[in-house]
């Protein structure tokens, strides 16, 4: 008779013993397979960073240190709403302008424009900066080139290159003022909601949206439009010169396709950038001197949109938006 025969207990705590060892052997290569991958998904991760602050902080830098050496054609982006705290802000735009001009390699400058306008006081800045520039290097030519809209703000700068390009289904002008807001006083009385302002000065609450509308505000509003309107037409007038013709709505506000800016004057020609810089500039290697956020502070942009986007998700709050 057999050991295993003789002592049945003994034979089920063996088997019960195999078991549990190959369970703990089992869950120990799943540490190990698990530790493994978490490695692997952390050096992946450090790849990833290292490959992306190579390709867009450290790669730019050295190729755009062999393309400036040669001759080429300077490229500033305004792209957006002009304004102090955007992308196109004068202190960007004039930014790259500065370091343009600077570089004796550069053959003429680009500002490419998709702008629908924006500030007066940020286009007013760089108009103003275009013009000193070009006086400072009166061989180096500046060429505004419009992409899908250089309307308002966007072709008040456009107004200070030496011509003006566009293709022939951009927008083009809006040369016009506007301000508005909105009139709250029948639906508070409908409400009856009391308004209750106090100011020192007695002009100092007008345009107030929850106080009725006074003729003598709204004259002085216009007073203020039609003068920086006035500005305005004086800037193009400067600019463009005898290129523009007689029409009387030119300074109307309306906006044009770039056929019709062609036979207005508004532009010079059809065409794109490389057009521009290939043939008429003729230093086809374009170099963007537009100032880019940092990596760090694209990467914080980055993640902080992403971790929005988690969290609406979390939320249920994705599917909609807020206009």
């Amino acid at each position: 008779m057999s050991d295993e025969q003789k002592n049945p207990d003994s034979s089920t705590q063996q088997w019960q013993q195999d078991v549990i060892n190959r369970l703990a052997f089992a869950a120990l290569n799943e540490q190990k397979k698990s530790r493994r991958w978490k490695i692997f998904f952390v050096l992946l991760f450090i790849s990833y960073l290292f490959l992306v602050y190579f390709t867009t902080f450290v790669t730019p830098d050295s190729a755009g240190t062999a393309l400036t050496a040669k001759k080429h054609t300077a490229l500033v982006e305004i792209k957006g709403v002009i304004a102090d705290d955007q992308s196109a802000s004068a202190d960007n735009i004039v930014t790259g302008l500065r370091n343009a001009f600077k570089n004796e390699k550069v053959q003429g400058v680009i500002l490419r424009i998709n702008s629908p306008g924006g500030s007066p006081v940020q286009a007013g800045y760089v108009n103003d900066e275009i013009a000193r520039l070009r006086e400072q290097y009166p061989n180096t030519k500046v060429y505004a080139v419009i992409t899908d809209i250089g309307a308002s703000g966007g072709y008040y700068i456009a107004a200070a290159a030496d011509e003006i390009y566009a293709d022939k289904a951009s927008l083009v002008g809006s040369i016009g003022v506007i301000m508005n807001n909105f009139g709250f006083t029948e639906a508070m009385d409908k409400l009856g909601i009391e308004r209750r302002m106090y100011t020192a000065g007695e002009n100092k609450g007008f345009l107030d949206p929850f106080s009725p509308a006074h003729k003598e505000d709204v004259q002085h509003v216009k007073s203020m439009l039609n003068n920086i309107h006035q500005q305005f037409i004086d800037t193009v007038k400067k600019g463009r010169g005898d290129r523009l013709t007689d029409n009387p709505d030119l300074f109307s506000g309306l906006i044009w396709t770039g056929e019709q800016s062609l036979e207005l004057g508004l532009i010079d020609g059809l065409a794109s950038s490389s057009y521009v810089a290939r043939e008429i500039i003729q230093a086809e290697n374009i170099v963007d001197y537009t100032p880019r956020p940092d990596f760090f502070e694209r990467f914080t942009r980055q993640f902080g949109a992403a971790m929005g986007q988690a969290i609406s998700k979390t939320m249920g709050l994705e599917g909609g938006s807020i206009r």
